[in-house]
């Protein structure tokens, strides 16, 4: 464990009458790893300007609608013809309202999915909004909803699929033969120019399963401070579920070889990574559907489970884009708008005004109350200018004249919402336990929402990733990479926790063969969730188990060095 790092001085940033924040006065020093060696001082992975304004928009909502929403499917079987793609009460206008209502600082609407039908004036294909009966072929739904944005206050991103079924493109706008691959790389890259220079300014770009068609001068050209979903380009990340909720830790940081890949998720975090790739939580209010349909309106999220949704996401410092669907009128249903609503009103009406707030830098920082107070919420907030710098922490109440522990925690980042058990207190504070530099917050806020939180809003999710090759439970794990060891090389195993951290690794067997092989398996410097396999020649069987000292279960990822 590293010991607390101390610091000079003191700060008084109190944001209410009766306020303090409070730093002990102690011999500044480094956090300093158990064996004695010095820590970073500072964290590795600092976001950009953009990635911080972005960061503080927390919720917006997606739009679906494409011929799949005449179709009754989640895919577009191109069955539907053009003449039947009428939606004659179309209204961006409502959808923005709608989103004013959900609380959301952005609109994301997907002008392009997988089956390649487009909903803006473009040249470069038949199987566009210009040639159905819509406004006799001159209405452009992406300009509609570049207005409606503008008039509400919203920012506009855009979703434009590099799958195309249409013309044949499989999954990241891959082609089977290199002359097909050519002219689809042509025509996306003119399809893209549209949508960048057409439209305004764009918050953010999704390109879904990533892009093998170069795209990065286009984005640099054309819209420099927009975020990037997926792609080599990647400014942000998918968490790795559609359920709408993060993991918790949930860290921004990650090796830059793996952002790089365009399609890492949450599971690649690493807080010592020297990139900032921040999470985004994607979910439809039709959950699992994205599009509307006659089929799943009883499938419509209640502001309940919405609650939980938003607990278990903005609360854990990821992003929320919650999908609500466009109808064949071109307007979004009202059993969706209503849910959406409620639950934007409950929001505000739980977190607008805290009871009180402070901010300020410090490895112990009190927010002392001018009475006693009774709370049930603490948020947090570092300063992620200065990089996700804590690791471990103790949230305590002081009630007649003695500190309770109200809870604890790991990953702070942009933000964390932690409820405790209703109490009065005279202070509260949050002590650092862990982590590297000196801890710097942007926000310590208490609550009393006079409600209780989601039943499950400390529960794990379950994160996909392509390089999951396990779980651990009960501290134990046990695994067969038989398959996935198919040439001499290193490898690296990374134990991702469900929740808390992974403090250690011990009795770890490697086998290959079914022979004890412990010359081939080493711990990585410095961690204590990591392990590398040496592997010399690929084996009949190769197998690997031990236990997992700290986070009691979570996922086990393989990766080539």
């Amino acid at each position: 464990m590293k010991r607390r790092q101390m610091i000079m001085g003191s700060a008084q940033l109190g944001l209410a009458t009766g306020l303090r924040w409070t730093v002990p006065a102690a011999a500044a020093g480094l956090v300093r790893e158990a064996s004695g060696k010095s820590a970073p001082q500072t964290p590795r992975a600092v976001p950009s300007a953009d990635q911080i304004a972005w960061q503080d928009l927390e919720l917006g909502m997606f739009v679906h609608f494409a011929p799949n929403t005449w179709q009754d499917t989640e895919s577009d079987n191109l069955s539907t013809p053009l003449a039947e793609i009428d939606p004659k009460n179309l209204d961006t206008d409502q959808w923005a309202r709608t989103a004013v209502d959900l609380g959301a600082k952005y609109i994301v609407f997907v002008a392009k999915h997988q089956g390649g039908f487009c909903m803006w004036q473009t040249e470069t294909t038949d199987y566009s909004i210009r040639n159905t009966p819509w406004r006799g072929g001159r209405g452009d739904v992406m300009a509609d909803i570049g207005a409606s944005c503008r008039k509400h206050g919203l920012k506009l991103g855009v979703y434009v699929c590099p799958r195309d079924d249409h013309f044949g493109a499989n999954t990241g706008g891959v082609c089977k033969t290199p002359e097909l691959q050519a002219r689809y790389d042509a025509m996306y890259r003119q399809q893209l120019t549209e949508i960048l220079c057409c439209y305004g300014e764009l918050v953010e770009v999704w390109f879904d399963g990533s892009t093998a068609t170069p795209v990065s001068d286009l984005l640099v050209k054309y819209q420099p401070h927009a975020m990037v979903f997926q792609g080599p380009s990647a400014t942000i990340r998918w968490v790795g579920n559609e359920d709408g909720f993060a993991p918790n830790p949930c860290w921004n940081g990650i090796d830059s070889a793996e952002a790089k890949t365009g399609t890492a998720t949450s599971l690649n975090s690493d807080p010592d990574g020297d990139a900032w790739l921040p999470n985004e939580v994607d979910v439809s209010i039709r959950r699992p559907e994205w599009f509307w349909s006659t089929k799943n309106e009883k499938k419509v999220l209640t502001p309940d489970q919405l609650l939980s949704i938003y607990y278990r996401s903005v609360g854990r410092g990821a992003q929320l884009l919650l999908n609500i669907p466009a109808n064949r009128e071109g307007l979004l249903s009202d059993s969706d708008c209503a849910s959406a609503r409620s639950f934007g009103l409950e929001i505000r009406k739980r977190f607008a005004k805290p009871v009180a707030e402070t901010a300020g830098h410090g490895v112990e920082a009190t927010l002392n109350l001018s009475a006693s107070t009774q709370i049930d919420t603490v948020i947090l907030q570092e300063d992620i200018a200065k990089g996700e710098r804590v690791r471990q922490y103790r949230i305590e109440g002081l009630t007649g004249g003695t500190w309770h522990t109200l809870g604890e925690g790991t990953s702070i980042g942009h933000k964390h919402i932690q409820p405790v058990e209703p109490i009065a207190v005279d202070a509260l504070r949050i002590v650092t336990t862990r982590s590297v530099g000196t801890p710097v917050f942007r926000s310590l806020a208490v609550f009393r929402t006079a409600a209780p939180p989601p039943s499950d809003w400390s529960a794990a999710p379950q994160i996909w990733a392509v390089n999951t090759v396990g779980r651990w439970r009960d501290n134990a794990f046990s695994i067969d990479l038989t398959s996935k060891i198919d040439a001499a090389k290193q490898y690296r195993l990374r134990f991702v926790p469900s929740t808390g951290m992974v403090t250690g690794l011990k009795n770890v067997v490697l086998k290959l063969h079914d022979v004890e092989e412990p010359k081939f398996l080493k711990p990585v410097n410095g961690k204590t969730d990591e392990l590398v396999l040496d592997i010399t020649g690929v084996a009949e069987t190769v197998q690997v188990s031990g236990q997992v000292e700290g986070a009691a279960s979570g996922d086990i990822l393989l990766q080539k060095h």
